[in-house]
Protein backbone atom coordinates (compact mmCIF):
# COMPACT_ATOMS: atom_id res chain seq x y z
CA UNK A 1 0.00 0.00 0.00
CA UNK A 2 1.30 3.46 -0.57
CA UNK A 3 0.53 4.28 2.81
CA UNK A 4 3.25 2.19 4.03
CA UNK A 5 6.08 3.09 1.28
CA UNK A 6 8.51 5.48 1.64
CA UNK A 7 9.20 7.36 4.57
CA UNK A 8 6.06 5.03 6.33
CA UNK A 9 6.96 2.53 8.49
CA UNK A 10 6.32 -1.01 6.67
CA UNK A 11 2.92 -2.75 7.49
CA UNK A 12 4.31 -4.94 9.91
CA UNK A 13 7.24 -5.98 11.29
CA UNK A 14 9.73 -8.40 12.71
CA UNK A 15 12.15 -8.31 15.30
CA UNK A 16 14.16 -11.58 15.70
CA UNK A 17 16.86 -11.77 18.31
CA UNK A 18 20.49 -12.53 17.02
CA UNK A 19 19.79 -15.73 19.50
CA UNK A 20 17.00 -17.59 20.26
CA UNK A 21 16.35 -18.77 23.87
CA UNK A 22 13.58 -20.86 23.25
CA UNK A 23 10.81 -21.61 20.41
CA UNK A 24 8.27 -18.76 22.37
CA UNK A 25 7.14 -16.13 19.33
CA UNK A 26 5.24 -13.20 21.00
CA UNK A 27 3.11 -11.64 18.10
CA UNK A 28 0.90 -8.01 18.54
CA UNK A 29 -1.77 -8.10 15.61
CA UNK A 30 -3.83 -5.42 16.99
CA UNK A 31 -1.75 -2.36 18.56
CA UNK A 32 -1.24 -0.82 14.77
CA UNK A 33 -1.62 2.84 14.83
CA UNK A 34 -0.97 4.48 11.63
CA UNK A 35 -4.07 5.39 9.61
CA UNK A 36 -3.82 5.73 5.90
CA UNK A 37 -5.06 9.39 4.75
CA UNK A 38 -7.66 7.43 2.28
CA UNK A 39 -9.15 5.91 5.25
CA UNK A 40 -9.48 8.71 7.72
CA UNK A 41 -11.15 10.29 4.87
CA UNK A 42 -14.07 7.47 4.35
CA UNK A 43 -14.06 7.50 7.85
CA UNK A 44 -17.33 8.69 9.73
CA UNK A 45 -15.72 8.27 13.11
CA UNK A 46 -12.69 10.70 13.87
CA UNK A 47 -9.12 9.23 15.03
CA UNK A 48 -9.59 9.07 18.79
CA UNK A 49 -13.12 7.01 18.39
CA UNK A 50 -11.28 4.36 15.14
CA UNK A 51 -8.48 4.53 18.27
CA UNK A 52 -10.68 2.20 20.48
CA UNK A 53 -10.48 -0.73 18.81
CA UNK A 54 -6.49 -0.28 18.74
CA UNK A 55 -4.51 -3.04 21.84
CA UNK A 56 -2.68 0.70 22.14
CA UNK A 57 1.07 0.00 23.53
CA UNK A 58 0.96 -3.85 23.21
CA UNK A 59 3.37 -3.97 20.87
CA UNK A 60 5.69 -1.87 23.28
CA UNK A 61 4.54 -3.67 26.44
CA UNK A 62 6.53 -6.62 24.38
CA UNK A 63 8.91 -5.07 22.41
CA UNK A 64 11.83 -5.18 24.97
CA UNK A 65 11.60 -9.01 24.72
CA UNK A 66 13.74 -9.38 21.84
CA UNK A 67 16.77 -8.23 23.43
CA UNK A 68 16.13 -11.17 25.62
CA UNK A 69 15.96 -13.86 23.22
CA UNK A 70 12.29 -13.83 21.88
CA UNK A 71 11.43 -13.10 18.62
CA UNK A 72 8.29 -10.24 18.53
CA UNK A 73 5.92 -9.73 15.80
CA UNK A 74 4.08 -6.70 15.26
CA UNK A 75 1.07 -5.10 13.08
CA UNK A 76 1.55 -1.23 12.10
CA UNK A 77 -1.69 -1.01 10.54
CA UNK A 78 -4.39 -0.40 12.82
CA UNK A 79 -7.31 -3.60 12.52
CA UNK A 80 -9.86 -1.28 11.96
CA UNK A 81 -8.60 -0.98 8.68
CA UNK A 82 -7.93 -5.00 8.09
CA UNK A 83 -7.57 -7.19 10.84
CA UNK A 84 -5.46 -10.19 10.63
CA UNK A 85 -7.22 -11.74 13.27
CA UNK A 86 -9.94 -13.77 11.01
CA UNK A 87 -10.06 -15.27 8.06
CA UNK A 88 -8.84 -14.06 4.79
CA UNK A 89 -12.13 -13.16 3.46
CA UNK A 90 -14.78 -12.51 6.28
CA UNK A 91 -16.75 -9.89 4.17
CA UNK A 92 -20.06 -8.16 4.90
CA UNK A 93 -21.63 -7.69 1.37
CA UNK A 94 -23.87 -5.03 2.95
CA UNK A 95 -20.22 -2.80 2.92
CA UNK A 96 -19.30 -3.31 -0.39
CA UNK A 97 -20.29 -2.25 -3.82
CA UNK A 98 -19.40 -5.36 -6.67
CA UNK A 99 -20.22 -9.08 -6.26
CA UNK A 100 -17.81 -10.89 -3.72
CA UNK A 101 -15.65 -13.75 -4.70
CA UNK A 102 -17.91 -16.52 -4.15
CA UNK A 103 -15.36 -18.03 -1.69
CA UNK A 104 -16.26 -15.19 0.84
CA UNK A 105 -17.20 -16.05 4.12
CA UNK A 106 -20.26 -13.52 4.10
CA UNK A 107 -22.09 -15.55 7.41
CA UNK A 108 -19.75 -16.00 10.22
CA UNK A 109 -20.92 -14.51 13.88
CA UNK A 110 -17.73 -12.09 13.76
CA UNK A 111 -19.30 -10.85 10.11
CA UNK A 112 -22.67 -10.54 11.65
CA UNK A 113 -21.43 -8.50 14.35
CA UNK A 114 -19.72 -6.32 12.11
CA UNK A 115 -15.91 -7.21 12.92
CA UNK A 116 -14.92 -9.72 10.24
CA UNK A 117 -11.64 -9.04 7.92
CA UNK A 118 -12.36 -5.38 6.68
CA UNK A 119 -14.71 -3.97 9.96
CA UNK A 120 -17.95 -2.53 9.54
CA UNK A 121 -18.09 -1.03 13.28
CA UNK A 122 -15.40 -0.13 15.81
CA UNK A 123 -15.41 -2.28 19.21
CA UNK A 124 -18.56 -0.06 20.73
CA UNK A 125 -20.63 -0.98 17.76
CA UNK A 126 -20.07 2.96 16.11
CA UNK A 127 -20.47 2.43 12.06
CA UNK A 128 -16.76 3.50 10.50
CA UNK A 129 -17.48 4.35 7.17
CA UNK A 130 -19.90 7.07 4.87
CA UNK A 131 -20.39 4.91 2.02
CA UNK A 132 -19.74 1.45 0.91
CA UNK A 133 -16.40 0.21 -0.19
CA UNK A 134 -15.29 -1.27 -3.43
CA UNK A 135 -14.63 -4.86 -3.63
CA UNK A 136 -11.53 -3.94 -5.01
CA UNK A 137 -10.23 -2.20 -2.43
CA UNK A 138 -11.47 -4.91 0.30
CA UNK A 139 -9.72 -7.33 -1.79
CA UNK A 140 -6.67 -5.13 -2.68
CA UNK A 141 -5.99 -4.55 1.25
CA UNK A 142 -6.32 -8.30 1.80
CA UNK A 143 -3.63 -8.90 -0.70
CA UNK A 144 -1.52 -6.31 -0.22
CA UNK A 145 -1.57 -5.94 4.38
CA UNK A 146 -3.62 -9.60 5.29
CA UNK A 147 -1.62 -12.22 3.35
CA UNK A 148 1.89 -10.74 3.66
CA UNK A 149 1.78 -10.75 7.40
CA UNK A 150 0.36 -14.58 7.74
CA UNK A 151 3.13 -15.15 4.63
CA UNK A 152 5.65 -13.68 7.22
CA UNK A 153 4.61 -15.18 10.44
CA UNK A 154 4.33 -18.87 8.75
CA UNK A 155 7.58 -18.74 8.05
CA UNK A 156 8.76 -17.06 11.85
CA UNK A 157 6.82 -20.22 13.28
CA UNK A 158 8.23 -22.45 10.70
CA UNK A 159 11.66 -21.61 11.47
CA UNK A 160 10.95 -22.53 15.47
CA UNK A 161 9.66 -25.97 14.70
CA UNK A 162 12.34 -26.84 12.40
CA UNK A 163 14.93 -25.40 15.10
CA UNK A 164 13.51 -26.62 18.10
CA UNK A 165 11.03 -29.08 17.20
CA UNK A 166 7.64 -27.35 19.05
CA UNK A 167 6.91 -23.52 18.87
CA UNK A 168 4.75 -21.49 21.35
CA UNK A 169 3.22 -18.35 20.10
CA UNK A 170 1.56 -16.16 22.79
CA UNK A 171 -1.09 -14.07 20.98
CA UNK A 172 -1.24 -10.50 22.58
CA UNK A 173 -4.06 -8.45 22.43
CA UNK A 174 -6.21 -5.74 25.41
CA UNK A 175 -9.55 -5.61 26.34
CA UNK A 176 -11.38 -2.54 27.44
CA UNK A 177 -12.01 -2.79 31.45
CA UNK A 178 -15.78 -3.32 31.04
CA UNK A 179 -18.04 -4.40 28.63
CA UNK A 180 -20.68 -2.76 26.25
CA UNK A 181 -23.43 -2.96 28.72
CA UNK A 182 -23.60 -0.71 32.05
CA UNK A 183 -23.97 -3.35 34.07
CA UNK A 184 -20.81 -5.72 33.43
CA UNK A 185 -18.87 -5.94 36.00
CA UNK A 186 -15.14 -4.27 35.43
CA UNK A 187 -13.25 -7.30 33.89
CA UNK A 188 -10.39 -9.56 35.30
CA UNK A 189 -6.77 -8.14 34.88
CA UNK A 190 -5.84 -11.03 32.32
CA UNK A 191 -7.75 -13.52 30.20
CA UNK A 192 -6.20 -16.45 28.74
CA UNK A 193 -7.38 -18.60 25.46
CA UNK A 194 -6.83 -21.66 24.66
CA UNK A 195 -9.90 -22.17 22.59
CA UNK A 196 -11.10 -24.49 25.27
CA UNK A 197 -8.07 -26.42 25.76
CA UNK A 198 -7.39 -27.15 22.11
CA UNK A 199 -5.05 -25.07 21.02
CA UNK A 200 -1.89 -25.66 23.03
CA UNK A 201 -0.56 -27.96 25.73
CA UNK A 202 -2.72 -27.54 28.77
CA UNK A 203 0.16 -26.95 30.86
CA UNK A 204 1.14 -23.12 29.13
CA UNK A 205 -2.11 -21.78 30.40
CA UNK A 206 -1.42 -23.66 33.67
CA UNK A 207 1.73 -21.58 34.09
CA UNK A 208 0.71 -18.69 32.84
CA UNK A 209 -2.45 -18.55 35.23
CA UNK A 210 0.14 -19.24 37.86
CA UNK A 211 2.46 -16.85 37.32
CA UNK A 212 0.28 -14.31 36.91
CA UNK A 213 -1.80 -15.01 40.25
CA UNK A 214 1.49 -14.80 41.92
CA UNK A 215 2.48 -11.53 40.60
CA UNK A 216 -1.24 -9.83 41.50
CA UNK A 217 -3.14 -10.43 38.23
CA UNK A 218 -6.74 -11.15 38.65
CA UNK A 219 -6.93 -14.21 35.50
CA UNK A 220 -9.75 -15.80 34.06
CA UNK A 221 -9.80 -18.25 30.95
CA UNK A 222 -11.65 -18.50 27.47
CA UNK A 223 -14.57 -16.21 28.82
CA UNK A 224 -15.05 -13.25 27.49
CA UNK A 225 -12.55 -14.37 24.51
CA UNK A 226 -11.18 -17.68 23.91
CA UNK A 227 -8.69 -16.45 21.35
CA UNK A 228 -9.15 -15.78 17.81
CA UNK A 229 -8.65 -16.39 14.28
CA UNK A 230 -4.72 -16.98 14.78
CA UNK A 231 -4.72 -18.79 18.02
CA UNK A 232 -7.39 -21.44 16.61
CA UNK A 233 -5.34 -21.80 12.95
CA UNK A 234 -1.89 -21.70 14.47
CA UNK A 235 -2.82 -24.10 17.09
CA UNK A 236 -2.19 -27.49 16.98
CA UNK A 237 -0.59 -29.58 19.93
CA UNK A 238 -0.73 -32.84 18.32
CA UNK A 239 2.27 -31.54 15.88
CA UNK A 240 4.17 -29.17 18.42
CA UNK A 241 2.68 -26.26 17.14
CA UNK A 242 0.94 -24.59 20.28
CA UNK A 243 -1.10 -21.50 20.58
CA UNK A 244 -2.24 -19.32 23.58
CA UNK A 245 -3.69 -15.81 23.67
CA UNK A 246 -3.30 -13.09 26.26
CA UNK A 247 -5.99 -10.25 26.39
CA UNK A 248 -4.75 -7.90 29.12
CA UNK A 249 -7.13 -5.27 30.81
CA UNK A 250 -6.53 -2.30 29.61
CA UNK A 251 -6.95 -0.05 32.53
CA UNK A 252 -3.78 -2.21 34.31
CA UNK A 253 -1.29 -0.28 31.81
CA UNK A 254 -3.08 2.52 30.16
CA UNK A 255 -5.28 5.27 30.81
CA UNK A 256 -8.55 4.21 28.58
CA UNK A 257 -9.99 7.80 28.17
CA UNK A 258 -7.26 9.73 27.06
CA UNK A 259 -5.02 6.38 25.17
CA UNK A 260 -2.02 7.46 27.58
CA UNK A 261 0.37 4.68 29.28
CA UNK A 262 -0.41 4.27 32.91
CA UNK A 263 1.92 4.40 35.86
CA UNK A 264 1.93 0.34 36.18
CA UNK A 265 3.44 0.62 32.31
CA UNK A 266 7.08 -0.17 33.04
CA UNK A 267 6.07 -2.50 35.32
CA UNK A 268 3.60 -4.79 33.29
CA UNK A 269 6.31 -4.82 30.52
CA UNK A 270 8.46 -6.65 33.15
CA UNK A 271 6.09 -8.99 33.73
CA UNK A 272 5.86 -10.12 30.48
CA UNK A 273 9.45 -10.60 30.80
CA UNK A 274 9.05 -12.88 33.57
CA UNK A 275 6.40 -14.69 32.05
CA UNK A 276 8.38 -14.96 28.29
CA UNK A 277 11.27 -16.44 31.06
CA UNK A 278 8.62 -19.11 32.71
CA UNK A 279 7.90 -20.35 29.43
CA UNK A 280 11.21 -20.97 28.07
CA UNK A 281 11.72 -23.19 31.55
CA UNK A 282 8.93 -25.63 29.99
CA UNK A 283 11.19 -28.45 28.97
CA UNK A 284 10.56 -28.89 24.75
CA UNK A 285 10.10 -32.74 25.19
CA UNK A 286 6.85 -31.89 27.20
CA UNK A 287 6.00 -29.47 24.01
CA UNK A 288 5.88 -31.44 20.94
CA UNK A 289 6.15 -35.27 19.29
CA UNK A 290 9.52 -33.65 17.78
CA UNK A 291 12.82 -33.86 19.27
CA UNK A 292 14.78 -30.65 18.90
CA UNK A 293 17.03 -30.61 15.52
CA UNK A 294 20.64 -31.64 16.04
CA UNK A 295 23.17 -28.78 16.82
Amino acid sequence: MSQFDGDQPPPFEIAEPVTWRSPIIFNSPHSGSIYPEQFLSASRIDLAGLRRSEDSFMDELIGGLTDAGFPVVRVNFPRSYVDVNREPYELDPRMFTGRLPSFANTRSMRVAGGLGTIPRVVGDGEEIYRERLSVEDALGRIEQLYKPYHRALRRLIYKAHQTFGTVILVDCHSMPSTGIAPEEPRRSDIVIGDRYETSCAPQIPNIIDDLLRSLGYSVTRNKPYAGGFITEHYGNPASGLHAVQLELNRAVYMDERHCERGPRFNQVAADFLTLANALAAIPLEDLGPFRAAAE
